[in-house]
């Protein structure tokens, strides 16, 4: 791979984003959040499953879970009537569309393209969004559906009919009711549907599933789209807002959950996940069209590498080699070396495991370009906020690109010492504890890197950097978007 290489397209503009994480209900607060190192995991909260029912500090015990912490959005308003959605209907239509189609709304108008601000060709532009097809609307219809199971037992044990009826009404009047608005209201690929509609945007509109991939799986999708021209602006990232007590048990049940209750990416002391949900969208537009138009642009995308790991030991164990391959596409399709990365935003999910077959492979990569020795600062977002699974690479990439924007290493929080089995300090990467300015006295614009891989095997690896003609310093500022 060498400088003097053509890249293999011309650069993706990031326009606009906007946000709803954990501990922030804008850009302009998960960004303050980082920079102030803010950890944003909580204890469960009472609005989504209760403890006492469902913990247990045995890991082994059926149908229970071992942790009882992670990362939760902040409640905000939300007026139905504003997105043409009825309020009877609310109790049927999923979280992610809803709040899907508020993040929208305000990374349009953080382009500069929501209601009364600049005119756009609604025709080519698209809804691609990173989801998973598990939702959590499902679980209340289906628990809903358990009665004639509940009679069945209590009518063996000679219960009353009386009371049979009485306990399976009770029982079915604690769920949502099935309605011609719960099945549209349960799909997945219904919120970029909602997105598309409320925008009134008449390009591409679908999901892609790639499970913790999905958000970078769903910008992939959007460069493509746009280096083909079949749209001229995207609206694309990662929504996820399942952290039910069934996505619990998934991950229990794996099992890949910190018994300690903390997110600790790359740490001697980091013993597993913790999961978040999160919405994270950007708005996307070819480079020279968003020059034209007098876009504020926060990054360019030089590429995106993506890869499978083909037959692995098990469907959700991750390899080095597979991971590798998405890295390497992305430093030969952008025509730079991994040596100008100033900044790698790694999937780093905090699992002992998982740390170490992705640090393998960045120090593999990175390695065949230079010897030199700590040169590129290692962060994960989920040190703040957990995994948010479906928007983990939207998170971790929106993270980077506010970074190249303002100029700033932003820091990786809950890393006393690295584990000395990744091998870090005794390679290109070094892990960024502190929040500080970003020096660049490279020949070289500002670059960042940003990874996310999926159960399955897939894997993408995003390749930035700064848009010299920005010339804004202020860290605090993002924009409009509130």
């Amino acid at each position: 791979m060498s400088n003097s290489k053509q890249p293999a397209h011309e650069p993706i503009a990031i326009v606009g984003m906007a946000a709803h994480m954990p501990g922030a209900t804008n850009l302009k607060e998960y960004w303050s959040n980082i920079l102030n190192q803010k950890d944003c995991i909580t204890d469960i909260p009472k609005t989504h499953w209760d403890v006492k029912d469902y913990w247990s500090d045995d890991p082994k015990i059926p149908d229970k879970t071992y942790c009882k912490r992670g990362g939760f959005l902040p409640l905000v308003e939300f007026d139905p009537m504003e997105f043409g959605i009825a309020p009877k209907d609310l109790d049927v239509i999923d979280t992610a569309q809803l709040l899907g189609m508020k993040v929208a709304r305000a990374a349009m108008q953080d382009a500069g393209y929501g209601i009364g601000q600049k005119s756009f060709d609604r025709g080519r532009t698209s809804a691609i969004v990173g989801t998973t097809s598990i939702t959590d609307l499902a679980t209340p219809l289906n628990m809903r559906l358990s009665y004639p199971t509940i009679e069945k037992i209590l009518r063996k044990h000679g219960v009353p009919e009386d009371t049979i009826s009485s306990v399976s009404e009770q029982y079915r009047e604690s769920f949502p009711i099935w309605q011609e608005n719960s099945f549209p209201g349960v799909l997945g690929n219904v919120i970029s549907g909602r997105i598309a509609n409320t925008l009134d945007l008449g390009g591409t509109n679908c999901v892609i599933d790639a499970a913790c991939a999905s958000a970078l799986g769903a910008l992939k999708m959007a460069v493509d789209a746009l280096l083909a021209k079949t749209s001229d602006m995207v609206v694309t990232g990662g929504i996820d807002t399942v952290n039910n007590i069934f996505m619990y048990l998934c991950f229990s049940k794996t099992p890949a959950f910190s018994k300690e209750g903390f997110s600790r990416p790359f740490d001697l002391d980091s013993d597993g996940i913790l999961i978040g949900e999160g919405l994270g969208l950007v708005v996307l537009k070819r480079y020279a069209d968003a020059v034209r138009d007098g876009d504020r642009i926060y990054a360019k995308i030089a590429s995106v590498g993506s890869s499978s790991d083909g037959k692995a030991k098990s469907i959700y164990q991750p390899v080095s080699e597979g991971q590798m391959k998405a890295l390497r596409q992305a430093y030969e399709m952008a025509a730079v070396t991994p040596r100008t990365i100033g900044l790698m935003e790694a999937h780093g999910t905090g699992t002992p495991v998982g740390d170490a077959v992705e640090i393998t492979g960045v120090r593999q990569v990175f390695g065949d370009a230079s010897e030199d020795r700590e040169w590129c600062a290692l962060g994960s977002v989920k040190s703040q906020i957990g995994h948010t699974k479906a928007s983990a690479g939207i998170a971790g990439l929106m993270k980077a690109a506010l970074s190249l924007y303002h100029k700033v290493i932003p820091a990786t929080i809950n890393v006393k010492a690295p584990n000395p089995k990744l091998g870090i300090e005794d390679s290109s990467l070094y892990i960024s504890t502190e929040t500080r300015p970003w020096v660049n006295l490279e020949d070289h614009p500002r670059r960042a890197a940003c990874s996310a891989f999926g159960f399955g095997g897939t894997n993408f690896h995003v390749i930035m950097e700064e848009n010299e003609a920005n010339t804004e310093e202020g860290i605090f500022h993002t924009g409009d978007n509130e």
